[in-house]
């Protein structure tokens, strides 16, 4: 997993380069991609609706969070459930394969919170 350099003469070379991809950027395709973390540490204490959802994240558009929320569905992270209500409306849930990422999600939150007001850098 961790490609390491290596010093031959005064040349350096790779050893155990990594493997496409490599653990961690399988979990950055699966969790890293914009609100797709945010999304689920909302609805981590239970169902929750799509309007409610998008109220709890201000700063994304319905579509981004329509979009979010089936890639989450796909890979198995939430569930989602269609509600015979008048109108009909749909509650997702976070399933129990989506509960093992809110741990590290929670530590990096902790991380974030820690940083100094001008470590944060948005691109």
């Amino acid at each position: 997993m961790s490609g390491r350099l290596k010093t031959v003469g005064r040349r350096r070379i790779v050893v155990e380069a990594c493997t496409e991809p490599c653990p961690i950027e399988r979990g950055m395709r699966i969790l890293g991609g914009k609100w797709t973390g945010s999304i689920l540490w909302h609805i981590k204490d239970g169902p929750v609706r799509f309007n409610d959802l998008a109220r709890m994240l201000g700063g994304a558009s319905k579509k981004m969070i329509a979009e979010r929320l089936r890639q989450l569905e796909e890979r198995g992270l939430i569930s989602r459930t269609v509600l015979q209500t008048s109108p009909v409306s749909v509650e997702y849930e976070v399933t129990e394969f989506g509960r093992t990422a809110l741990r590290f999600l929670d530590e990096l939150r902790i991380w974030s919170e820690a940083l100094p007001e001008d470590a944060l850098v948005y691109s």
